[in-house]
């Protein structure tokens, strides 16, 4: 689709937790795409699902939670709790792109990691970007912006469970989404699926 709404580097909000909130929205418009789509073109609405919720994910481990274990109360715990739930959705998220859409038990799948992202969505949305909102100006928040879409723009498009901290994605980050683009470019060019 030629929508750039679906590219999150390229969305227009300028706050860090409106971006952030649009792309929660964004993520639930994508599942609902994917659950009713016809067979033949569930597997491209569901790599545009991947490719969002990795990209995601890394720019917030990059950027947005290193940042709210320094501004908010009770950061550490509330960044641990995030990243805890976004390692589970991740591992589930690999097995379901690995076996792709024609797997038997992607439907269920899908469900379960549907309420999985969603969760976390509502939580961090609740424990974090509230108090972030609360506790940052609107230059902290337009430059946190920035910062997670130039994280978006170089980070992997599939996911890697286990990178779920800023040192470790910035270490391993690079070369896996290099390797991530490189691929999804010539499956791409090849017509195949993810």
């Amino acid at each position: 689709m030629a929508d750039q709404r679906k590219t999150p580097e390229t969305m227009a909000e300028m706050d860090v937790i409106d971006l952030l909130l649009a792309q929660h929205a964004l993520i639930r418009d994508l599942f609902d795409e994917v659950e009713q789509a016809a067979p033949e073109q569930r597997g491209e609405a569901f790599t545009r699902l991947v490719r969002l919720l990795a990209v995601h994910e890394t720019a917030e481990e990059e950027i947005v939670h290193p940042y709210a274990r320094r501004k908010i109360d009770a950061g550490d715990a509330v960044v641990e709790d995030r990243l805890a739930e976004e390692n589970e959705a991740k591992q589930l998220l690999q097995q379901m792109d690995q076996a792709g859409v024609e797997d038997p038990a992607f439907m269920d799948n899908l469900l379960l990691l549907r309420g999985s992202v969603e969760a976390h969505a509502r939580a961090e949305e609740r424990y974090e970007f509230y108090k972030l909102r609360a506790h940052t100006t609107e230059a902290e928040r337009r430059t946190l912006a920035t910062g997670v879409k130039a994280a978006e723009a170089m980070a992997p498009t599939h996911p890697h469970p286990g990178t779920e901290s800023a040192t470790k994605n910035m270490l391993m980050g690079t070369p896996i989404a290099m390797m991530d683009r490189a691929r999804d470019a010539i499956r791409q060019a090849m017509g195949t699926k993810s």
